[in-house]
Order: C-alpha cells, then sequence, then structure tokens
C-alpha cells in the first residue's frame, strides 16, 4: 500500500483482512470507577432491544456528544466568554450518555453474539473523535481561554495519550488502563460541566483564599497530575519490550516508529501556534483544535488498524495536507489569511476521516459479510422463536469476544472487571 492513503482502490490489503479476521481483542484494566459501574451498564444494556446493532450504540452516543459540544463552543469558540448554564448541562448530559453507551456496545455485541473485529475497530474510531469534542468541551466549561498556553496543552495531552494508549497497544498487543484512566477522565470532565451548570462558569476566574490561584488552576493540576501517571505507564512499555520478535512491536516493527506520525501532527501544531503573526491558536482556538484533531484522529485511527492487522504504519497521509500547507503559509509571510487555510484544514481532515474510515469500514462488512448499523438475520447461536430470544441473550450476556474495553476478553485478562 502507498504512503498516501487514496491512491489504490482498496485501502486494507488482503493480507491485512485476513491478519483482521484472527484478531483477539485483549484488555487489562485496573481501573477503580470501572466496577462500581458494572450494574449500571448491566442494567443497561439488558434493557436495549436485542434487534439494535451495536455500532449503531456507538455512533449515537458519539453523535450526541458531538452535537452538545458544538452547541457549547459556538456561545464560547475562545474558551473566554462565559457560555450558557445550560449548554455545560447539555454537554455533562450528552458526554454521560456517550459514555454508557460506548461501555455498552460490546456487551450489547456478545448479548447477540455479533462480536467482530469491526466492532472494536468502530468503537476505537469513535473514541478518537470524541478524546477531542471531549477535551475541548471541559477546556471551554472551565474558562481556560483565558490561559491559551493551558488550553494548548491540556487539549493536545489528551489527543497525544489517547494515541498513545494505542501506541502501547500495537507493541505489547494489550489494551491496558491504569487506576486512573479513561472512565475516571470522563467523570471528572461531567463534574466539570455540572459545577459550570450550577455555579456559572465564571465560578473557575474566582480566586481561591489565602491560594490567590483561581479554581480553574486547581483543573489543570488535577488534570496534570493524571496525565502524568498515564505517562508514567505508557513509559513502562519501553522497559518491559514488545511482544513481537526480540522486543518488537506486534507487527515486528521497532517499537519507537508510531512516534513519527504523532510528531508529524503535535510540533507542527506547536510551532504554527507559537510562531502566528495573526495569533491564529488564540483568536480560533476551537477551530484550531478540532482542525489538528481531525487529523489526530485519522492518525489514530491508522495505527489502530496497524495493530489489528500486524502490519506496518504508514507514516505520511493526506490529512497532512492541512497543517502542512499553513506551515509554509507562514515561511512564505502569510500570503493567503491564516484563518482561511486553517478552515481548510478543518473541512479537509474531516472530510477525509470520514471518507477514510467509511471506506475501511466497508472493505472489512465485505470481507466478514456483515453489515456496519443493522442485525438483519437471526444473530449466531440466538433461537429464531423471539419468545426464547430474551432468556437465550441472558445465557450468552458474558461470552462471545468483545468490541470494548469491557469486553468478554478483558473480563478474563482483568481482575477487576467480572460480570
Amino acid at each position: 500500500m502507498p504512503l498516501l492513503a487514496y491512491r489504490e482502490k482498496h485501502i486494507l490489503s488482503a493480507q491485512q483482512l485476513r491478519k483482521l479476521s484472527e484478531h483477539k481483542y485483549s484488555c487489562f484494566s485496573a481501573s477503580l470507577l470501572d466496577p462500581l459501574l458494572q450494574p449500571w451498564w448491566n442494567w443497561l444494556v439488558a434493557q436495549t432491544p436485542l434487534w439494535l446493532a451495536p455500532n449503531l450504540i456507538t455512533i449515537v452516543g458519539l453523535i450526541l456528544n458531538v452535537v452538545t459540544t458544538l452547541i457549547l463552543i459556538c456561545y464560547s469558540p475562545n474558551g473566554v466568554e462565559p457560555p450558557p448554564r445550560w449548554t455545560c448541562f447539555l454537554c455533562a448530559l450528552g458526554l454521560f450518555i456517550y459514555q454508557s453507551l460506548d461501555s455498552i456496545d460490546g456487551k450489547q455485541a456478545r448479548r447477540t453474539n455479533t462480536s467482530s473485529p469491526l466492532g472494536e475497530l468502530f468503537d476505537h474510531g469513535c473514541d478518537s473523535i470524541s478524546t477531542v469534542f471531549v477535551a475541548l468541551s471541559a477546556c471551554v466549561s472551565c474558562q481556560l481561554g483565558h490561559y491559551p498556553n493551558w488550553l494548548f496543552f491540556q487539549c493536545f495531552c489528551a489527543i497525544a495519550l489517547f494515541y498513545c494508549a494505542h501506541w502501547q497497544t500495537y507493541v505489547s498487543g494489550t489494551m491496558r488502563f491504569g487506576r486512573i484512566d479513561v472512565t475516571e477522565a470522563q467523570f471528572s470532565i461531567i463534574a466539570i460541566h455540572l459545577i459550570s451548570a450550577v455555579l456559572g462558569p465564571e465560578i473557575w476566574l474566582t480566586k481561591i483564599p489565602i491560594v490567590g490561584l483561581s479554581w480553574n488552576y486547581t483543573i489543570l493540576v488535577f488534570i496534570t497530575f493524571g496525565y502524568t501517571l498515564n505517562i508514567i505507564n505508557f513509559l513502562k512499555m519501553f522497559t518491559e519490550g514488545g511482544s513481537g520478535k526480540n522486543g518488537s512491536s506486534v507487527a515486528g516493527t521497532s517499537v519507537l516508529s508510531p512516534s513519527i506520525p504523532l510528531t508529524l501532527v503535535v510540533l507542527p501544531a506547536l510551532m504554527i501556534a507559537q510562531k502566528s503573526p495573526q495569533n491564529i491558536f488564540t483568536e480560533h482556538a476551537s477551530v484550531y483544535i478540532l482542525a489538528f484533531g481531525m487529523v489526530a484522529a485519522k492518525v489514530t485511527n491508522k495505527l489502530v488498524i496497524a495493530h489489528m492487522t500486524k502490519s506496518e504504519m504508514d507514516y505520511l497521509d493526506w490529512s497532512l495536507l492541512g497543517p502542512s500547507l499553513l506551515f509554509l503559509n507562514q515561511y512564505f509571510n502569510c500570503v493567503v489569511p491564516e484563518i482561511w487555510l486553517l478552515w481548510f484544514t478543518l473541512i479537509w481532515g474531516t472530510q477525509d476521516l470520514l471518507r477514510y474510515c467509511a471506506q475501511v469500514c466497508l472493505e472489512i462488512c465485505q470481507h466478514l459479510r456483515i453489515d456496519l448499523f443493522r442485525i438483519p438475520y437471526t444473530p449466531k447461536g440466538m433461537p429464531s422463536n423471539p419468545a426464547t430470544a430474551s432468556v437465550s441473550s441472558q445465557s450468552n450476556f458474558g461470552g462471545g469476544g468483545s468490541a470494548d474495553k469491557n469486553g468478554g476478553a478483558a473480563h478474563r485478562k482483568s481482575k477487576s472487571k467480572a460480570h
């Protein structure tokens, strides 16, 4: 496959599709909140109709999360103007729904015996997009636009750490969740939105008695502490080595190879923001984060596919066209208004991401002979008599494969996750 994505009719080769079919999800979790939330997730999936496809559950949650975040940033595009309280509440609700639906899609897949590698890929793909919107909404809600450098740091740390989680999976073959990880981060952000909804976003700018710092600095401290724990866990990967031959990745490549695509996204983003004569990041923070976030999501999806197909990851990508133009435009003293190129980067990156994901899903569906958003047949192992379907589903509730971090394989490998 060439370095640039769409020069061939097919994105995935026959060998990649074959290895994808053989892929088995492996996960370990030490999350503090996941065991406490299992009863809620189990109850919720029990109320879900058996005809509802797991991937449809995932995409509905993502759409709600994206829409509620877009409403928030429409009122505060730079994180400086305080958004209406109801928009913060909507973000809290949207994120809670997304988190709940994201946690039951794998359960629904096992419940209907429709688990497949596509489910895992689709789940991680949606998460890569959601990470961008969740991080941005949290920064806007607590008014971090007053500190542009911190806003940049928090958003790009979230994006980079999500990539690093899959980098670690690409190296070790097992996705690992620490004690303070994605679930804890999501509920912390829900709490931030609820505080903003009840007390008003302005509360984060008030000074703490004696200390003299604003409240949003306390948020920065706690989030940075969480990032530090995740970075430490991630760095352990290099001392342990990979699961491939001679300590290499699952694809037999260097454990450092995924650093190149990440660097090609984060480094230009930092340089362009710092060197912009038109203060493009400060003046258009939300558009900037979303534009580079879509590029990062594309790169992350390619890393997930490389892991699941045990193949080498491509370094260059058409999604980097926008950042490249922004960089070259600054080199030639901004002959084109930067905001024009920034919007081009966002539009180009979004369509490229969606086109890529749609093509990959289509190829996998054709290879596995399944549908993406519906179950048009009696699921494997399920009785054809609807009267006995609910009984059978309960007996299959904990079986089968998995497409999310709470899957069957995850529960078998994680002591803290058992139905």
